[in-house]
């Protein structure tokens, strides 16, 4: 059986992934949700209990992380140790890909430090979301584009699709096909167009129910040229 695990983003808790978990649950995956708190914990630590996870939890079978915004920071901080039994793929619920406009006009603010530690800190630096890899497995990225756009001191995204934290452009990425779902940052992993996706997108690389060896998916997947949709 195909095991995923579902990463929350910032300031959030494992039950914001609780819609999707049961979606994906009904239809038949063996669902784990993993937390953590950017309070209190450093990147490396809870890299560190990821992975303590996968290799207690799941074992050699086949298994997808996905990850909601600081969620998939975490996966692509955490990739690198996982290389022995790596996940089959990757799906990112409005991923900051590069350093974003946001975390970085909040950065220097007293109560966003206390907040969100050091991996708040992360966000806004450029050097480290540049260097940071993206996955080598297939992979998906969810782009929400509801936010508001307009010109004024009001709407700090312009004309920019957005989904009211990222642009579309700091959410997206060569390396992987981008699907622009109409939310809102915050809830993107709810909707059904996500799941929908999602659940097609597992039954494709044939990771249903049944087991299923990494070798056979090495070379699965869309292609992330073929597949992105920029839709304005």
């Amino acid at each position: 059986m195909t095991s995923i695990v579902l990463i929350h983003g910032m300031g959030r808790t494992p039950l914001s992934m609780q819609i999707l978990r049961l979606r994906l649950v009904k239809q038949g995956y063996r669902v784990l949700l993993f937390g953590y708190s950017q309070t209190f914990e450093s990147l490396e630590t809870v890299s560190r209990r990821l992975v303590s996870l996968i290799r207690h939890r799941i074992g050699a079978e086949p298994y997808v992380l996905a990850g909601h915004s600081l969620g998939t920071v975490i996966i692509r901080n955490t990739l690198s140790a996982l290389e022995d039994s790596p996940p089959a793929a990757c799906f990112f619920f409005a991923p900051p890909i590069r350093a974003c406009k946001v975390a970085r006009h909040f950065a220097g603010w007293r109560f966003y430090r206390l907040l969100t530690g050091e991996m708040g800190q992360l966000l806004a630096n450029a050097d480290f979301m540049d260097n940071l890899p993206m996955p080598r497995m297939p992979t998906r990225i969810y782009a929400g584009t509801a936010g508001p756009r307009a010109n004024g001191w009001y709407a700090p995204f312009g004309d920019e699709l957005n989904d009211g934290i990222l642009t579309l452009a700091e959410a997206s990425s060569e390396a992987a096909p981008v699907l622009q779902v109409a939310s809102m940052h915050t809830f993107i992993m709810n909707s059904r167009e996500v799941s929908r996706d999602m659940l097609n997108t597992l039954a494709a690389l044939g990771l249903n129910c049944g087991k299923l060896t990494f070798s056979h998916l090495k070379d699965s997947g869309p292609s992330a040229r073929s597949e992105s949709r920029h839709d304005s």
